[in-house]
């Protein structure tokens, strides 16, 4: 967002509410990149008030809204943009990432990227659009259509340290990794700080067995993840232990028996040294087998601790009102992990990446 020259708006009421308009905008971007989202909206909500024909002040508050959880109103607003400027390529992407997830109207997403590629100019803008094409067709399911995709991205040598976070992530995902780990490398060689590029590389350099390597890059996303700011409706630690304490009240009775009598301990994320011994830096939760005394070679379907990493869970969730519902499934993998005899049947793998031990 560009910045103005600050002169004054008394020259005119047109330039008066235009500097406003500008000062909001502004402000609401530098708002969404510190984590105030409320912030945000206020700024966003003032900016449509303030010109309501504005195409950047509706991408504004459909980005915040979409942050917010608000799917809908999120919609709503970048239709509003789009209606107003039909170049505006960013709201038509931002748009197409909420059908995408969590509305899940694929064929609608494809079609809007479509539309933006029709205006957009430059390799990085393209690929902009196409990675996000990918994903579309990824979690369709549509592997093959999802590579073709990727076969027909323009040159990405000089892209932006995001951009090739992105190719590098697909590639990861239909299981290129030298490929992937080219981009990632590049990734984090331009945004030393980029925590998910960070988690992409270490989990693409322990797949082609470079464990030490891949170590360092699972402590260094786990010394930014706990720099980054919390979720903006991140819950106080006693309030989020009552959750948890509630979501293992709903599990199913082998699956609670699991729990019951063992030490449950919350905190952000699991440690340097457990990390170091091979548990992923974004692990939502962590048992420990309780031995049998009487069995001295066996173990009891019983957890003696429960580790609960209260950041990695929030990056799960899209606010609140479905946390105790994430802790319930993750849960339940957990135990399943644990202790395979109370595992569910498989289902189908899906094409995003997991919380896999490394």
């Amino acid at each position: 967002m560009s910045q103005k020259d600050g002169n004054s708006s008394s020259d005119s009421p047109e330039r008066g509410a235009m500097d406003q308009l500008s000062a909001h905008l502004d402000r609401g971007w530098d708002l969404v990149h510190r984590g105030d989202f409320e912030g945000a909206r206020r700024s966003a909500e003032k900016s449509v008030e303030i010109d309501g024909e504005a195409p950047e002040a509706h991408n504004l508050l459909g980005y915040v809204c979409a942050v917010l959880g608000d799917s809908e109103t999120a919609l709503e607003h970048y239709r509003q943009a789009i209606a107003l400027d039909e170049s505006f390529i960013e709201a038509m992407l931002n748009a197409a990432e909420v059908l995408i997830h969590p509305v899940h109207d694929f064929d609608a997403a494809i079609a809007l990227i479509d539309e933006a590629l029709d205006w957009a100019e430059g390799d990085e803008e393209i690929a902009d659009a196409m990675l996000l094409k990918f994903d579309a067709y990824a979690h369709r399911g549509d592997d093959e259509a999802a590579k073709r995709v990727l076969k027909t991205l323009p040159e990405t040598a000089g892209a932006s340290g995001r951009v090739a976070f992105l190719v590098g992530r697909a590639y990861f995902e239909i299981a290129d990794l030298p490929t992937a780990r080219k981009h990632l490398e590049r990734a984090v060689e331009i945004e030393a700080a980029h925590a998910d590029a960070r988690y992409y590389l270490a989990m693409t350099l322990d797949g082609l067995e470079q464990r030490d390597s891949a170590t360092i890059e699972f402590l260094r996303c786990r010394e930014l993840d706990l720099a980054a700011p919390r979720a903006h409706w991140a819950l106080p630690v006693a309030q989020f232990e009552r959750t948890v304490r509630a979501a293992i009240e709903q599990l199913e009775p082998p699956l609670k028996a699991v729990l019951e009598g063992a030490l449950i301990v919350v905190v952000d994320a699991p440690g340097a040294e457990v990390v170091a011994e091979g548990v992923d830096p974004r692990a939502a939760v962590l048992l420990d087998a309780r031995a049998n005394p009487a069995v001295p070679q066996a173990s009891e379907t019983r957890a003696g601790r429960a580790f609960i990493y209260q950041r990695n869970i929030e990056r799960l969730c899209e606010d609140s009102s479905v946390l105790e519902e994430e802790l319930i499934e993750v849960l339940k993998a957990e135990i399943g992990a644990t202790f395979p005899s109370l595992a569910p049947p498989p289902t189908p793998p899906t094409s995003s990446g997991g919380d896999a031990c490394h």
